[in-house]
């Protein structure tokens, strides 16, 4: 076995980036959406990590920096929103009522789904924020009472399910509209169903910029309410 103590953290950015890229290179080759270039990456470091015994928090204080990047990289869905922010304005009514929509039956679906299985309250207010991008949704679990690293293990699955799952069901629904395909990416999955409409063009890549940033303030906003609400149930 690999001795961790023998691993540098630059081979673990190397290594990360790589596994990332051929995700992205098999994406493009196959065309499949279960070649979704962050599952892909997941498994290639999940290998690593068994096979050198390395602690998840030992491989993560090595590739900090492409954690810091994840804030740049969200902001810079700010740049296909300026070239499309006249489609966005002639939206704004619809595009506001489908996020309020969205956010509203993603969260009650996640909490009913674990009610209905037989899952604690806890565990299923932890599901609630499921849609959101992985920050704001550890804050909004721990926030209503859920668990907020299980949160973060929720949004990542709903954001890689969302990636490969929705070509196909937009498909099988007919939508063919720019706009509506990157609302459903932000939405329902957030940066990593979002990072797979990007390069579908700068309307999709906008509105669901626009998706992931309403969607957390509108779930932020109404998780409290809800978690009240449901605590009825």
């Amino acid at each position: 076995m690999i001795s961790t103590l023998h691993v540098e953290p630059l081979f673990l950015l190397s290594y990360t980036i790589a596994a990332y890229l051929i995700g992205v290179w098999l994406q493009r080759r196959t065309k499949v959406a279960l070649a979704n270039p962050t599952l892909i990456a997941i498994v290639f470091v999940g290998l690593l990590l068994w096979v050198t015994h390395m602690p998840y928090a030992t491989y993560f204080a090595n590739v900090q920096l492409l954690h810091f990047l994840l804030g740049p990289a969200t902001v810079a869905l700010a740049i296909p929103m300026v070239l499309s922010l006249e489609h966005l304005r002639r939206g704004l009514v619809p595009t506001l009522a489908a996020l309020l929509a969205g956010c509203v039956t993603g969260a009650v679906s996640a909490y009913a789904l674990v009610r209905l299985c037989g899952g604690t309250p806890q565990l299923a207010l932890s599901m609630l924020p499921k849609s959101l991008t992985t920050p704001i949704a550890m804050g909004v679990s721990d926030a209503i009472g859920g668990i907020p690293s299980l949160s973060a293990v929720f949004g990542i699955t709903a954001g890689i399910l969302v990636a490969v799952m929705l070509p196909s069901l937009l498909r099988l629904l007919r939508v063919t509209d720019p706009a509506a395909t990157g609302l459903a990416a932000g939405t329902a999955g957030s940066g990593i169903a979002a990072a797979s409409v990007i390069p579908l063009g700068p309307i999709p890549a906008a509105f669901a910029g626009v998706a992931i940033g309403v969607n957390g303030l509108l779930t932020a906003t109404l998780a409290p309410l809800l978690a009240r609400l449901f605590a009825h149930w």
